[in-house]
């Protein structure tokens, strides 16, 4: 199994950066980084589609698509493993992390989606939810693995 973070925007160097390549790098599977560029002109119905198509462009057929939403459901990190771990069973060979730009994911985006995931109703930088989401993938694979970094 492999896994795509597509994103709007593009990442500058910095801790957020440097901690999503820090969780990736301690995967066990691999990550790829797909950003895609904002579209900030036209209004924003019309951008998040626009840019909903880019990220869809980024994701393989045959992928399980998880939107990251704040709309989503939110799951605790074991229900979150739980999920990967039964995606992977059924024999998932791409798990496709979806992360929009500014005004968020284009809603028919998020109900086309295999999952709309919710990291909770506040708003998180776009930056730091890719850190966040690396780092909830580690957790969920060392609770796959039985290993002990994951405390409740």
């Amino acid at each position: 199994m492999r896994v795509i973070v597509a994103a709007v925007g593009r990442a500058r160097s910095g801790p957020a950066q440097i901690l999503f390549d820090d969780y990736a790098a301690r995967l066990p599977w691999p990550v790829e980084l797909k950003e895609v560029r904002e579209d900030g002109r036209p209004p924003a119905p019309r951008r998040l589609a626009r840019e909903g198509a880019q990220l869809l462009k980024a994701v393989p057929k045959g992928a399980v698509v998880i939107a990251l939403d704040r709309r989503g459901r939110t799951l605790s990190s074991e229900a979150f493993a739980a999920e990967i771990g039964r995606w992977r069973d059924d024999g998932a060979k791409v798990l496709a992390f979806l992360i929009g730009g500014p005004e968020g994911l284009d809603p028919a985006l998020c109900a086309g989606a295999d999952l709309a995931l919710s990291f909770g109703p506040m708003t998180w930088p776009h930056l730091l939810a890719r850190a966040m989401l690396a780092e909830q993938l580690y957790r969920a694979a060392s609770l796959l693995a039985g290993h002990p970094y994951h405390r409740a």
